[in-house]
């Protein structure tokens, strides 16, 4: 029998009775993370849920709203009994607009978990490096927490993030912090800086490429717009990085959750049950972009 709290890919019915009905949650945090992006944290009515719910970093809930329907979104949270759910929503539609328009103490629905995950839990011992850009840095965060918590299981963490600007780099108070942490090693860079900027210029994969880190004994995962994630696996291959050893996540094709909607494929894969996360290896030949 499958363990939800370590199976990679368990399917959802595993962990509610019915897993078309959502479970009542309520905002306990709404706050502006950055330009048009809003973090918020939950948590469960239900007492049992709260202690029982699990996930692994990289998996992502379905959140409905009443009167405005459902919308996947990556967990930026590490799981944990009674611990909050949190997640980041940029507002581009109806139910991210609805999800904005909300205050704590409000009520949404959620449903979950879905997809596979980082497979942290086969990584152990390995060092790990983990490449965000943009809005992608949210559901990493869930790796980079859990990683920190588990710091004794994996060897080196390096941690490379990238915005268009200064302006648009998210979570600004767990970068401080991560930047503080001697567990990890932190690299910024923004595609223009400003004239308050001090850091690193250019673009993500190009930053990759010229940090060149080594392959031996180590693993990458990475999150971000699409074309940015195109040239992040162009860069590993250019470092003759084995494909198996890069993983990344398509979590921008997530809809249903199930599967049914057939709305998430590339090829003969389908996003939300055979990812979000895949291996390069994986991705070759596929049309994910």
């Amino acid at each position: 029998m499958s363990n939800p709290a370590t199976d990679q890919r368990c399917h959802p019915c595993t962990l509610q009775n019915n897993p078309y009905l959502p479970h009542l949650a309520t905002l306990t945090l709404v706050r502006e993370e950055g330009p048009g992006l809003m973090t918020f944290e939950a948590q469960f009515q239900d007492p049992e849920t709260a202690q029982t719910f699990t996930y692994l970093p990289g998996q992502f809930l379905e959140i409905s709203v009443l009167g405005a329907g459902e919308a996947p979104f990556g967990i930026a949270s590490v799981a944990g009994p009674g611990r909050p759910l949190r997640f980041s929503v940029q507002k581009m539609g109806l139910v991210t607009t609805a999800l904005h328009g909300l205050s704590e103490g409000a009520t949404i629905g959620i449903r979950g978990p879905f997809g596979n995950g980082f497979p942290v839990l086969e990584h152990k011992g390995k060092n790990v490096l983990i490449i965000g850009g943009g809005i992608g840095l949210p559901p990493l965060r869930s790796v980079i927490e859990y990683l920190r918590e588990n710091c004794h299981d994996y060897g080196e963490v390096c941690i490379i993030y990238g915005a268009r600007n200064p302006q648009m780099l998210c979570y600004k108070e767990c970068l401080l912090d991560w930047g503080q942490d001697e567990a990890f090693d932190l690299k910024l860079t923004v595609d223009k800086g400003d004239e308050d900027w001090e850091g690193h210029e250019g673009f993500v994969p190009s930053y990759l490429e010229e940090l060149n880190p080594p392959a031996d004994n180590a693993v990458a995962y990475t999150v971000g717009p699409p074309i940015m994630i195109k040239f992040v696996l162009q860069a590993f291959d250019k470092l003759g990085w084995p494909r198996n050893q890069v993983f990344a996540s398509l979590e921008a094709k997530m809809k249903c959750g199930f599967g049914k909607c057939g709305r998430c494929n590339v090829g003969p894969k389908l996003v939300c049950l055979d990812g979000p996360v895949f291996s390069a290896e994986e991705l070759q030949g596929l049309p994910w972009i």
